[in-house]
């Protein structure tokens, strides 16, 4: 009975008007507010939490632009805006757009298939060009979708392993969505397209006063490159009619066709023509005689990759704009030889070549490293005279010597029968003030490969692109050469100029060029002439 009565009892609390009131009325108790409270924000925590994951593991697209390879990556921020990565150079900061949302744009290098088959059909250059802007819209459109997909998988995910509740994980989800679908809402809503105009600068560009100093006519100017590019692009398949119409050295099996450039200061295009000329001409050996970079600096490094991809030995020495870092990367290439006053035999021939022994990246702020003072001309002819008695001691006879500046070529008068030089961005053939009873040198000053870089968009006419093909015979001795030039920006005309060489022993029939002294409070060497300063360009 006293079972029965109490099972009675309890039946009866459960049913009671007090226990009915309790169970209708859960909502105003205190507790279960902070409960619902507490709930509402460990969503809105975990919705944020995987925004952030989702946004910083899936936001990025990779999209072709043009011939370029571009990463496009999207970023948690408060004020929004774009930076234009641009490796060696360094960056562009775009007031683009407000909101939540931060585009990083960073232009990798060109493609090779596309490169060449834009070669191969220049008018696709046109198309190129008109499509670029369609190939970023699309993979902003894929990135915004790519990020929007990532960002609710992430919040789905991290929801489920920390309220394992599929309600609670449902409202993370769709509030992410929405979180995330208005933040890139806004961004395009506040798009200014107009921003591109007002760039801020960071990195090597504003080191530059080429540059940032007068942006606006530069820029004016590239606008006026980029309407050349297809012409300059088709004097790739100009070139090649061009040397098909020539009247074509006939070599000996033995003969050795050496490529030299100088100066390409950073310009990619410089690489192109590299490339066409070493496989249209079937070259041997590169020699590049410095300045390859504008300031030497780490991010610079990256552009001595092209070199691994020419599959031809080269031969490089430092120029006054190339910093020990730049030398290092370049050795670091499997087919490149770095000369430090030092001496290689490649393809047959022996070369020896020295470095500039200055570092003067900006000309702007070291003009007397750039110009040819008396302390200066004293460092040049001092690196001159160096390698001169490197060339003494060589047990082999060396066939090209290697100097950046045309200064230091003086003392190699008699070491040599070819001395190759860059430095001035001015091709000049001259021979070397020759004693009595010394072998005659031939001077060959480079011109720009590069047309000097961004510097070449200064003065009214661009600086043209320019290298020769040297052709050596069985002896080892300069038969003929091809003098290639390619016009600057806004120019097309591709000029092959053709040189045979009567007696290779005796060199080409050239004048003589004065060679600068350390001055007058010693005795000139023989045939040299003191020269007053002059600036390079």
């Amino acid at each position: 009975m006293d079972g029965h009565e109490n099972e009675q009892h309890r039946t009866g609390d459960e049913t009671s008007p007090e226990h009915g009131r309790a169970r209708r009325f859960p909502a105003w108790r205190p507790g279960h507010r902070l409960r619902r409270l507490g709930v509402v924000l460990a969503v809105l925590a975990v919705t944020l939490g995987g925004i952030v994951v989702g946004t910083y593991a899936g936001g990025h697209v990779g999209t072709d632009i043009g011939p370029f390879r571009a990463e496009l990556r999207l970023s948690p921020s408060l004020s929004g805006g774009t930076t234009v990565d641009i490796p060696p150079l360094g960056a562009l900061l775009l007031d683009s757009h407000d909101g939540p949302a931060y585009l990083t744009v960073e232009v990798g290098s060109l493609d090779q298939g596309r490169t060449e088959a834009l070669i191969g059909d220049p008018a696709s250059i046109s198309r190129a060009s008109q499509s670029a802007v369609q190939d970023v819209r699309d993979g902003v459109m894929r990135l915004g979708l790519r990020t929007l997909a990532s960002v609710v998988l992430a919040t789905l995910l991290l929801a489920a392993l920390v309220f394992r509740d599929v309600r609670r994980t449902a409202w993370a989800g769709g509030l992410a969505l929405v979180v995330t679908a208005g933040s890139l809402g806004a961004a395009a809503s506040t798009l200014r397209p107009q921003a591109i105009e007002e760039p801020r600068y960071e990195g090597l560009l504003v080191n530059a006063p080429a540059i940032v100093g007068d942006a606006r006519r530069i820029a004016n100017d590239y606008t006026k490159y980029a309407e050349q590019l297809q012409r300059l692009v088709g004097n790739v398949s100009k070139l090649y009619t061009t040397v098909s119409a020539l009247p074509v050295v006939q070599p000996s099996p033995g003969t050795t066709r050496v490529l030299h450039v100088s100066d390409i200061h950073l310009n990619p295009t410089g690489w192109q023509l590299i490339r066409t000329v070493v496989e249209q001409f079937g070259i041997d050996v590169v020699i590049d005689t410095g300045d390859m970079t504008d300031w030497g600096s780490e991010p610079e490094a990256s552009f001595v990759g092209s070199i691994g991809l020419l599959k031809k030995p080269y031969v490089f020495i430092r120029g006054n704009h190339d910093s020990p870092r730049t030398a290092a990367a370049v050795a670091q290439q499997p087919n490149a030889i770095v000369l430090n006053n030092s001496i290689t035999t490649v393809g047959g021939l022996t070369i020896a070549g020295i470095g500039d022994p200055r570092f003067t990246p900006d000309k702007e702020t070291s003009p007397a490293g750039s110009g040819l003072t008396s302390a200066v001309a004293d460092q040049v002819i001092g690196a001159g005279e160096k390698l001169d008695a490197t060339i003494e001691k060589s047990p082999r006879k060396v066939d090209i010597a290697l100097v950046h500046d045309p200064a230091s070529a003086g003392p190699l008068s008699g070491a040599c029968p070819l001395v190759l030089s860059g430095h001035t961005h001015n091709r000049q053939v001259s021979k070397l003030p020759q004693a009595e009873g010394e072998q005659p040198t031939t001077l060959m000053v480079q011109g720009s490969t590069g047309g000097a870089g961004l510097r070449g968009l200064e003065g009214e006419k661009p600086t043209p692109l320019t290298m020769t093909v040297l052709y050596f015979d069985e002896q080892k001795l300069l038969q003929a050469y091809d003098d290639i030039t390619v016009g600057g920006t806004g120019q097309s005309q591709v000029n092959l100029e053709r040189h045979v060489i009567r007696d290779p022993a005796k060199g080409d029939e050239v004048p003589v060029t004065p060679t600068p002294t350390r001055g007058p409070s010693e005795s000139p060497s023989p045939g040299t002439t003191t020269l007053s300063p002059t600036p390079t360009s």
